[in-house]
């Protein structure tokens, strides 16, 4: 029998992770609040000083960087990553590349899985899921974002052909590795609302993220400005300069930048007439808002849209996303997003 030394551990690739890792911490009774540890993930996302915030604010016992790998980084990969001429011989690749880059992926964990009570995971189809899944880890698996499944069922997409079949590979036999509570070490996953999904799983479990906002304290919103807002004047300042009907343009990391750029050019050239513009830039936008929309408000990556909700004297007469959910935004009068149709 396994001996547990430590409390909850949470693997999170983007701030909008720890955002929801601190909802659910924060959940918790207040004497098992500040034991969970937390790993930032390095792999798609530059977390910059957060983790000194966050160390400085004592809300997590331990606080790891992850040095994630993608797959394309093992040479010895590449011969099991490509089409098959028959599904027996695409499940053998499969079943090769799962453990393979599962063991791959040990010489950069940073932290025992095995001493920790609960291990969550944004993400399950990053390495860190295969990780877990050679090492016979159990997990809960975590909806990436908010009701991210309801448009984008990747273990599905990615598995079309034959899924119930594979999904019975990858569940009951380990024979493939399918994310999002397929795994066969997957104990469960949290989706925010069961039932906007188009596909039911008995894996599923409804944890809303609306009502774990609801249950902050003023004092546990206060800590998460201080840790995500790394320039609060800044943040006032783009407050205090709202002069007129304001919209709050959500970017997102779509095309090349170049296409990128042209794109949110026009959605602000549609609204500037009528609107004062604020652009809130994606965590993973590597645009650079400041040199090529310098006239407008910017609201700075770091800070997950759902903060904004904490400031009381943040209200904006409409938000435009692209394929963000607007579900949890409470400052705003009319929302309106975009979808498949603009792009």
């Amino acid at each position: 029998m396994k001996k547990i030394e430590k409390s909850s551990i949470y693997v999170c690739h983007t701030y909008y992770h720890v955002y929801v890792t601190l909802l659910k911490e924060f959940a918790k009774p207040k004497e098992e609040q500040g034991r969970a540890s937390l790993i930032l993930s390095k792999m798609s996302n530059d977390f910059e000083e957060l983790a000194q915030r966050l160390a400085a604010l004592g809300i997590f016992k331990e606080i790891f960087e992850y040095d994630e790998k993608r797959f394309e980084e093992f040479p010895e990969l590449m011969k099991y990553n490509h089409p098959s001429k028959t599904f027996f011989m695409s499940i053998w690749n499969r079943y090769c590349f799962t453990k393979k880059y599962g063991k791959l992926q040990e010489q950069y964990i940073p932290t025992d899985f095995r001493k920790y009570e609960n291990v969550y995971v944004f993400c399950d189809s990053d390495p860190i899921g295969y990780y877990l899944n050679w090492k016979h880890i159990y997990y809960h698996a975590v909806e990436d974002g908010l009701d991210t499944l309801r448009s984008s069922d990747l273990a599905r997409a990615d598995n079309a052909a034959h899924f119930e079949l594979k999904a019975f590979l990858s569940k009951k036999l380990n024979i493939i590795f399918i994310q999002n509570g397929y795994g066969k070490y997957c104990l469960d996953m949290e989706v925010n609302d069961i039932s906007v999904l188009k596909y039911p799983c008995p894996y599923y479990v409804e944890v809303s993220r609306a009502e774990l906002m609801k249950r902050l304290t003023q004092e546990e919103k206060d800590l998460m400005l201080r840790a995500f807002v790394k320039d609060m004047a800044k943040i006032k300042q783009v407050i205090a300069s709202k002069t007129q009907k304001t919209v709050l343009i959500l970017t997102e990391p779509l095309c090349g930048l170049d296409v990128r750029k042209t794109l949110f050019m026009d959605l602000v050239k549609k609204y500037e007439d009528s609107y004062q513009i604020i652009l809130k830039q994606h965590p993973r936008d590597e645009l650079n808002y400041e040199k090529e929309f310098p006239e407008y408000l910017l609201v700075d990556r770091t800070v997950p849209m759902e903060m904004l909700n904490f400031f009381e004297d943040f209200r904006v007469d409409l938000v435009v996303s692209v394929f963000t959910e607007l579900g949890n935004i409470e400052f705003a009068e009319e929302k309106l997003r975009l979808g498949r149709d603009f792009m």
